[in-house]
């Protein structure tokens, strides 16, 4: 659902609304823009490495959260790696097609602006939430099965 909602998502953007591009003011805290991060979160690390750098890291890790999603115990860290893994991807595609990623939700307050983020960063964010809120509140710890080791 990650994937395809972010696909979606950017295909509008760049196919109807940013043709040409430009800033669209939705609210007084909030624009849709067009803006191409070739580093990773944040645009950090985006001089000279190349697209598919990112992109073959950003595989490595899914590898490792779809072993992780499949000893997944319970349905909130399924939902949080499933996530994670949607949204990396949904990225990945973007560096493999475009050689960037595809950003265009512009938060701001007081002249300050968040850097543009996509949905596959919203889809990210949200799993490493649900990823955190388990571990913290969930199923993280050991259970009591209520055996003795003596």
């Amino acid at each position: 659902v990650a994937i395809v909602l972010d696909q979606l998502t950017k295909w509008w953007i760049l196919d109807f609304v940013m043709n040409p591009p430009r800033i669209i003011p939705v609210a007084p805290f909030f624009n849709l823009v067009l803006a191409w991060n070739t580093g990773v979160s944040f645009s950090l690390f985006d001089e000279g490495v190349p697209p598919y750098m990112f992109a073959g890291l950003a595989g490595i890790i899914v590898v490792v959260l779809l072993v992780w999603l499949r000893r997944a115990e319970n349905r909130w860290l399924a939902a949080g790696i499933g996530l994670v893994i949607g949204g990396a991807i949904g990225n990945v595609v973007d560096r493999l097609r475009f050689g960037a990623v595809v950003d265009f939700l512009d938060f701001h307050l007081a002249g300050f602006h968040w850097p543009a983020f996509n949905i596959a960063d919203s889809a990210i964010t949200v799993g490493v939430g649900l990823l955190l809120a388990d571990a913290f509140f969930g199923g993280g710890a050991a259970k009591d099965t209520g055996k003795s080791d003596r």
